[in-house]
């Protein structure tokens, strides 16, 4: 099979408008839950960071023709995300018509898919001109690493090295993969901050709130004591005044 390096390369042929790019292929998702539920996260993750960029698509799971006219070539990348094109909802991504390839794909690996996720996937996204490539093991079990990046450079995938942290950078997405206790996370280095999904955004707004209000509850409890500490003295005071005033009254009477 021969291979090219750009999208631009890609074969077309010249076909019927009639033909049907079916948007799945019958088979069904054969992943563990926590492969389901890390898949999940990360799509929400990238959603909500690129929310605010109407021109980021972020789709995962949706089969990919890459070929015009030709049905069997596609490909269902686990994540990709294309810059430039939009968010309208697709059924299927076919290349010639959106312009262009993904800028980045990600591939969740398992016993089943990790051996072609290093090889004949890697070779495809490569020739489609795909310039970001990650895949992920959950389990630890069948990549040389559990995460694992690569970065186009003259139409030939080279591996990105880890930082300090084990973090690898994704230059086209602009964030950092990490391993974490939420199995996969991604860190934007330019805000600072770690990418939460929607529902943990609104469960960290929650407990910042409730903290601001046990906080406000604790000062305005704090001030109602103090004031009233200041009444007493006041009233203490003001008691120990009268006591004077009496005294020398009955001094004064004396004389």
């Amino acid at each position: 099979m021969a291979t090219y390096t750009k999208a631009g390369q890609i074969p077309s042929a010249p076909t019927d408008r009639a033909i049907f790019y079916p948007d799945a292929d019958g088979k069904p998702m054969a992943v563990s839950d926590l492969h389901r539920r890390i898949l999940t996260r990360t799509l929400q993750t990238l959603d909500a960071h690129f929310e605010q960029q109407p021109e980021v698509y972020v789709s995962g799971d949706i089969l990919m023709y890459y070929v015009e006219g030709d049905p069997r070539k596609s490909i269902s990348p686990d994540v990709l995300v294309a810059f430039g094109l939009g968010k309208k909802l697709r059924q299927r991504y076919l290349v010639w018509v959106e312009g262009k390839s993904p800028d980045f794909a990600m591939e969740f690996s398992s016993k089943t898919t990790y051996d072609k996720d290093l090889t004949d996937k890697m070779e495809l996204y490569a020739s489609l001109g795909i310039q970001d490539y990650f895949l992920y093991d959950a389990k630890g079990l069948y990549l040389p690493s559990p995460l694992m990046g690569f970065t186009l450079v003259d139409g030939v995938y080279v591996q990105l090295s880890g930082d300090r942290d084990g973090g690898l950078h994704s230059a086209v997405l602009g964030l950092d993969f990490h391993i974490g206790e939420v199995g996969l996370g991604l860190y934007d280095p330019v805000a600072g901050a770690w990418l939460q999904t929607p529902a943990e955004s609104a469960a960290a707004r929650a407990a910042q709130e409730a903290e601001r209000a046990d906080t406000a509850e604790a000062r305005a409890f704090i001030a109602e004591a103090r004031a009233e500490q200041e009444t007493e003295r006041a009233e203490a005071a003001e008691a120990e005044a009268a006591q004077l005033r009496e005294q020398l009254v009955r001094l004064q009477t004396r004389r």
